[in-house]
This record gives C-alpha cells, structure tokens and sequence, in this order.
C-alpha cells in the first residue's frame, strides 16, 4: 500500500518536473524531494479543492498548494463552466478582488489574465478591497461570477480564493460541484489559456466604494443617538487586513468623531507582524487595541480579519474592565438592537425574517420570537444564509443574518457576511444604549435576563496533511456508529445526523427528516438543554466541536459567577468527550 501511494505521489511530482513548469518551482520540489519528503507528499497527495469556503491551501508548489498553476487551473475549469452556462453573454463579466495576504495582488492578476484570456471582462479593484465589497460589486456591476483572493482569517502561510456567483454570493450545488468537475478537466497547465487581453481588464475602485458606503449608511437606525454621542470612544484595528481601507469611513459617514485605529496594525502586511494569527476569534489578535482601549478608556473595541469580513468587539464590563465577546454574544446584541429599533420606527409588518446557521446560538431564535420575526436556520458556512435569503426574495423581507463565527450581514445588497455594515450598527448600538444610560454590557445583561444565561465554545482539533485527514475522516465514522448515550451524566435526548439527514428523538426512538441538504454535521442534544455540535471544516485541517450550554437565571445572578459555572461545564464537556 506505502509503495503504492509512493509511486503515484512520484509520478504527480513528475509531471512537474517534466512539465511546462518555471524553472523556480522545479528548483523548489527538488528541494522538497532532498530535504522534507513529508512536506513533499502534503504538496502532491490531492489537488486543492473548492470547499465550503472555495479554494484554500498553503502557499507553494504542488497540487495540493497555492501556487500560479493551480490558480491558473482552478480559473480556467470555472471559466469553461462559466462559458457553458451563459453561452450568450457577449462578454462574461467577472469582478476580481483580493486582500492584503502575500501573493494576492499577483493572483488576482494571474485570474484577471486567464478570464480575459478566454474572453472575459474583468472588473478588478485597482488595490485591497473587502469581501463584501467584492459581493457587493457583482451585483451593482450585473456580474455574471466573481472571485475574491483571499484566505479570510487563516495563518500567514495560506491564500486562496472565495468563487461568487451571479447573486453575489459563494458558489453552492450545483454550481461549485460542476465547478469542481470541470476544474477535475484540467489534467494539465497547457489546458489553460494564460495569455491575457489587457484591453478586458477594468480598473475599478472609489467609484464602487462611494456607492456601497452609501448603502451602508442607509442601515443607519438611530442617526440622532449618534448626533448625541458623537464623541464616543471607538478603537479599531484592520489587523493589517483591507479593513483599513473603508472601516473608518464608514464610521465617519455615521457620524462618529472619536475613532482611534491602531497604527502598527493599520499598515498592510501579508506577514501579520504584530499578531500570532490575525484572527479576531483569537484571543491575542486584539491585545494591541486593548492595550490602546485601556489608555484611553474606550467605549468599544472592533478588530476585522484581513478581507474584513468578520469582525470581533471587546467591551467594558462593570468594572471598566475590557471583555471579549464570542461571536455568539455579538450577535444577540447586534440582532436585539436591529429588531428593537426595526420595532420601534414601526417597520415591522409581520413578514420579516433572520437567518443564523446550526451552529449558531438558540438565543437568536428567542431573540426572534420575541418579536414575532420568524428565525431559519441553515448549514454551517455563509453561502447557506445566503441561499435562504435568495430563496425567500419576494415573498418575505430580510433583516439580518449572522453566524457564531464572527460574521454578519444586515441588508441584502451584499451577500456574504459584511463587517462594514456590522461594525457600523454595532458602533450605532453603542450610542443608542448611551441614550438609555447603559452601555453594550448592560445590553448584554438585560438580554440574559430576559432570555436566559447562554454560553458558547468553538473547540478545535486539527489533524494535518494526509494522516490527519484520515484521522478526522475516522473520528466522525466512530461518533456515528458509537454515539454517545450521556455525557457528564447527562443523558443525550436527540441526535441530528445533517449526512444521512435523520433527527433521532433517542427516548422514543421517532426518526423525522431534517429539511436541510446533506453536510457532514453530527450534533447531539442533552437533557439539560446543552447542544454539541460537530463538523470536520472545509478549509482547514481541522474537526470542530461546538458546545453550547444554557443557565436559566432569575436575573439577579452575578454574569462574571455565571460565565465560570458555564465555562467550567464546557471544559468537563471537553474532557469528557476526551478532546484534551
């Protein structure tokens, strides 16, 4: 069997040895081939894939790597579906955008040639542009596809790129499967027109950027609250992402005069120099804008990922002592406030909607009903939320979607998650509760009291190359046919099976379908009202187990004393499923 695997890895690498290769990347598989032969196998044992993000992988040579090659291949594969699907477009119009990661700039322009190459228009942004940006354009320029370079909040080490479809959003079936298909076509480089027309290649940039500010700004809910607090103390850092490039117009076009962004984090930089992983679900990732909220006493701290379109927000706490909130707790303060203003100025008419994924906090679905708004749930992965708004245009309004990992959208003229939009309301918010005489956190306290205490962890195994694959592969096989029938003395009262589409009520032994498209997520739900969830992600090595538990509290409860009750019935969760 070794021999075997060793043989066909031997024949992929020669095909670039032999082939139509550049003489640097031949140098550097040589390299591998003497030096790091684990490495070696990692970079040729599959080709990179479009996953539930699009294609994502390590920079360097291989077929399992970010390299031009498999760009070039990747984009020749969706240009030839692209051609089948719209045979009557005179030209198929594509905008192309990228963040701030090493190599963007280069592969957005390795794109930009083979699109024109095959015929394309290419709509590129003359510099870094936010995802969302990126949605949105496809949609004001009447796109037919697009392609944000990026590798969102990943290590410094990848790149890859988000594939869009004609409604702005992340490819999903059938698209991104035939996508796949005609990609798995491509058995060579010279199937790839790589000679570009710099004639089809338009610059685009401030003119897409005053019009989708302006977007932005019409979210605006509570513009006299802001009047009044405009001197609120915002810090905010891009975490050397695009973010740097919009965030602080937008707040400034909201009206808000105190924004202090980090300096050394506001410079542009593949290398993230000044974080471990530029990553706002991190715990390190703001520690330079704590540093900078504590000297100042700021109101709110907001830190985007580099193609800023997540954001994380630190709050003061009773204390005056700075909080990071998950993604989920984001959310409810976020959803609560759209909704009550939405309330409020009499906008709501009975038929508006919100959407989270499976993953996400059942606080959102009480938040919800508290205003008669109904609450979908979709699958793991922003493209689902996405799809339900699309499959819902004309018959129900959308309001806001988000999901646990830092992502959220208000509106629908971008849609994918926007952290402009975001950042922009959640800053709204602020001066909203300061009207009120209350801060973000007493906002936060006021909706655990209403709705009950909630806490939520995202715990990660990651298992690399090859051998990890298969690890994780066996890990949910094993969840499956041995599942767990209490946990910390619990007893385990419902499973969901999103692959065989089963929801299990494990007392009775009822079996219901579950009316969602199959995706490998297994969740099993307590008698105690604890949720866990896992699913192996499909841009990274790794499983990710997603634990939520619940605290039902008669409000006058200490929130620091609740948080460590939750927190320490996650970390025996943790360990009793034997994660550490």
């Amino acid at each position: 069997m070794e021999q075997a695997l060793d043989k066909n890895l031997m024949e992929r690498v020669q095909v670039w040895l032999d082939g139509n290769y550049d003489n640097d990347t031949k140098a550097q598989i040589l390299d591998l081939m003497k030096n790091k032969p684990a490495e070696l196998s990692d970079a040729f044992y599959r080709d990179l894939e479009f996953g539930t993000g699009g294609l994502r992988g390590i920079m360097g040579p291989g077929t399992n790597r970010m390299n031009k090659y498999t760009v070039g291949m990747a984009t020749q594969g969706l240009a030839n579906y692209l051609k089948k699907v719209f045979p009557d477009a005179k030209p198929v119009k594509l905008a192309v955008s990228h963040d701030s990661r090493n190599n963007s700039r280069y592969f957005a322009e390795i794109v930009s040639e083979v699109l024109t190459a095959n015929g394309f228009r290419v709509y590129l942004f003359d510099d870094i542009r936010p995802t969302p940006e990126l949605s949105f354009a496809i949609r004001q320029l009447q796109c037919h596809s697009g392609i944000m370079i990026t590798a969102s909040h990943n290590p410094k080490e990848y790149n890859g790129y988000k594939a869009y479809w004609s409604d702005g959003a992340q490819m999903i079936a059938p698209h991104d499967v035939k996508v796949m298909e005609e990609v798995g076509k491509i058995h060579s480089i010279n199937n790839v027109k790589w000679n570009g027309n710099p004639a089809e290649i338009v610059r685009i940039g401030e003119d897409i950027d005053k019009i989708y500010l302006n977007k932005i700004l019409g979210l605006s809910l509570s513009p006299d609250s802001v009047k009044r607090h405009r001197d609120l103390k915002i810090v905010y850092t891009p975490l050397h992402g695009c973010g740097r490039i919009l965030v602080p117009r937008i707040l400034s076009l909201y009206g808000f005069e105190n924004v202090s962004v980090v300096k050394e984090q506001a410079v542009a930089d593949g290398n993230f120099p000044t974080v471990h992983s530029p990553n706002p679900e991190e715990p390190g990732a703001m520690n330079m804008a704590l540093e900078l909220a504590r000297k100042i006493h700021a109101d709110l701290v907001m830190a985007t990922d580099p193609d800023a379109d997540r954001v994380g927000i630190a709050i003061p706490d009773k204390s005056g002592n700075y909080i990071r909130l998950n993604g989920n707790q984001t959310a409810a303060i976020l959803f609560y406030y759209v909704l009550t203003r939405w309330q409020e100025k009499k906008m709501l008419k009975g038929n508006e909607f919100i959407v989270k994924t499976i993953v996400t906090t059942d606080l959102l679905n009480e938040i919800a009903g508290k205003f008669d708004v109904t609450c979908f749930d979709c699958l793991t992965g922003f493209k689902y939320i996405a799809d339900v708004i699309r499959s819902n245009e004309g018959k129900l309004k959308y309001i806001i979607g988000g999901e646990e990992s830092f992502g959220y959208l208000a509106g629908d003229f971008v849609r994918d998650k926007d952290s402009l939009s975001a950042c922009s309301l959640i800053a709204e918010a602020a001066a909203w509760t300061a009207d009120r005489n209350q801060t973000l956190f007493d906002l936060l306290l006021q909706i655990y009291k209403e709705f009950g205490f909630y806490k939520e962890q995202l715990f990660s195994v990651t298992k690399k190359g090859k051998k990890g694959a298969d690890e994780i592969r066996k890990m949910m096989i094993d969840y499956r046919k041995n599942p767990m029938k209490e946990i910390c003395g619990c007893k385990v009262i419902q499973i969901k099976d999103l692959q065989s589409l089963k929801n299990m009520d494990v007392i009775t032994g009822n079996v219901q379908e579950i009316d969602l498209p199959a995706s490998n997520v297994l969740q099993f739900f307590l008698e105690d009202g604890t949720k866990i969830s896992m699913r192996p992600s499909g841009t990274e090595p790794k499983i990710k187990f997603y634990f939520s538990v619940r605290h039902k509290g008669n409000g006058k409860e200490d929130y620091d004393q609740i948080m460590q009750i939750l927190d320490q019935k996650i970390h025996q969760l943790i360990e009793a499923m034997h994660l550490t």
